[in-house]
């Protein structure tokens, strides 16, 4: 495992984000384009290899934790303006959200 120090850390813009659509993207295995509120960070566009995993309709509403500061990165299907975060083991991948009382865009410390 790489370490890194606090610095590195800091550099990271965690925020709270609020699924506001998502949708399959029909050419690829993995992929789920979602869009996102980030409060006055306004709204982005990611793509998730969540696909096997999630129901894109499912995901509407749901409060996540986004690299809002994430250089965005061209892809066939799109541009992808960040990166929600998600854990994974052997029985499959699991989004990392928010207590309820939380809002788009806040920080995550």
């Amino acid at each position: 495992m790489d370490e890194i120090n606090i610095d590195d850390f800091t550099k990271l813009d965690l925020r709270v984000a609020k699924i506001i659509s998502a949708e399959a993207v029909e050419e690829a295995d993995k992929l789920i384009k979602i869009n996102l509120n980030i409060g006055d960070f306004g709204e982005k566009t990611v793509f998730a290899g969540i696909k096997k995993f999630y129901n894109p309709q499912d995901l509407i509403g749901k409060l996540v934790v986004c690299v809002n500061n994430l250089k965005n990165r061209e892809m066939k299907f799109g541009t992808s303006e960040g990166m929600i975060l998600a854990s994974s083991n052997d029985e499959g991948v699991f989004l990392i959200g928010s207590d309820s009382g939380a809002k788009p865009g806040d920080k995550v410390t």
